[in-house]
């Protein structure tokens, strides 16, 4: 069984690019103030929502795994 995943966007951060929908259009939207949401924030480990996560201009997505909290993206310094 793979990992699972939680996944948040930072709305203080994001800047509405819309990037993220860009790579992972069935991961994230945008609501009328151009804010993303994650459409699931507790996923399967998934390679399109992480490509979103790296080419979020602001690092607004943050991905940890799902019950131990250990972070993802962005990586721990």
């Amino acid at each position: 069984m793979g990992d699972r995943w939680r996944v948040e966007v930072d709305r203080g951060v994001c800047i509405g690019s819309g990037q993220c929908v860009g790579h992972a259009p069935d991961g994230f939207t945008l609501d009328s103030a151009r804010q993303s949401h994650p459409v699931h924030p507790d996923t399967d480990a998934n390679e399109k929502v992480l490509a979103a996560a790296e080419g979020c201009p602001v690092e607004a997505i943050l991905i940890t795994l799902l019950g131990s909290g250990e972070p993802v993206f962005p990586p721990e310094e």
